[in-house]
């Protein structure tokens, strides 16, 4: 007998999991996770356009009603009952004399309000952020009876300069609270660099900060626009005139007393009434995608 007889024969070792195995394993679960998820993205899509292609349908459809249907006689007749100064033009230019007045208040105060919460220390610092944040949570519709009272007693009632106060008023804290977060994250030696040379705060926040902030003020600006455009109860409670209703107000007009809607001429108008949003996200949304480092704040 030879030694390679009485060797012991190696046991086979039992198959393991090789790394491109378990890695297969791991790429099937996150493809099925992946096309879950973009199932239940495509349901809310859908469910999320439908109410837009009713507004679309209904705005081309003389007797439209609240079902999705195509419109048996397609026609531009609710576009021309509300193609007139006091239905259409007149509201819009109101909203964005409204709106837009009281966005750039806003931005503005915000950014002169963050700064020095974003530079500097302090021990009313903490409270007041703690403040802010609690004012976010304010319901609009619980302060406006103490709000109305004071504007009868000013004197502002019905008055546009007034409710774009209040308006930027009401949007304060939030947007402080936004522009602080993007601010922080601004390098702080590029601000050095120019107190050196003798710039003060003002001049350091409008030259530097501010052109660095592009993306967050164009975030800030958006939010604080669309919030307001859509604001029904505020003007609707301090101003008084037809010729001053903005057009989210307007929009009340197209049910009568007697419970009836014009369903096409209430579409219609919708379509106009988004132009200005659409418009705006598309001159500022180009900005969102941008960083610091994109505008040249840090270089290597």
């Amino acid at each position: 007998m030879t030694a390679t007889d009485t060797a012991p024969h190696p046991v086979a070792a039992p198959d393991t999991p090789t790394p491109a195995r378990r890695g297969g394993g791991k790429t099937r679960r996150a493809l099925g996770v992946r096309t879950a998820s973009d199932l239940a993205l495509l349901v809310v899509t859908v469910f999320f356009c439908i109410p837009l292609l009713w507004v679309v349908l209904a705005s081309f459809d003389a007797q439209a009603s609240l079902s999705v249907a195509w419109p048996a006689e397609p026609g531009l007749a609710n576009y021309a009952a509300i193609w007139n100064a006091e239905t259409l033009f007149r509201p819009l230019l109101n909203s964005v004399v409204l709106c837009g007045g009281a966005t750039l208040v806003t931005v503005a105060t915000a950014a002169l309000a963050a700064y020095p919460l974003s530079r500097y220390r302090s021990r009313a610092k903490r409270p007041f952020l703690l403040t802010i944040i609690f004012a976010t949570g304010l319901p609009i519709t619980a302060i406006m009876i103490p709000v109305y009272a004071l504007f009868v007693q000013v004197n502002l009632v019905d008055s546009m300069g007034g409710a774009i106060l209040f308006l930027a008023a009401s949007s304060l804290p939030y947007s402080i609270f936004l522009m602080k977060n993007f601010m922080d994250d601004v390098p702080i030696q590029i601000e050095e660099s120019a107190w050196t040379e003798g710039a003060g705060m003002l001049r350091t926040l409008w030259s530097i900060v501010l052109p660095l902030m592009r993306p967050a003020t164009a975030v800030v600006t958006i939010f604080t626009f669309v919030s307001m455009w859509g604001n029904f109860f505020v003007p609707f409670m301090l101003l008084l005139s037809p010729d001053k209703l903005p057009a989210a107000v307007t929009l009340y007009t197209f049910s009568s007393q007697y419970g009836q809607v014009a369903y096409g001429q209430l579409a219609a108008f919708s379509i106009f009434y988004s132009l200005p949003v659409i418009v705006l996200y598309l001159l500022l949304g180009r900005r969102l995608g941008a960083g610091f480092a994109a505008s040249g704040g840090l270089k290597a």
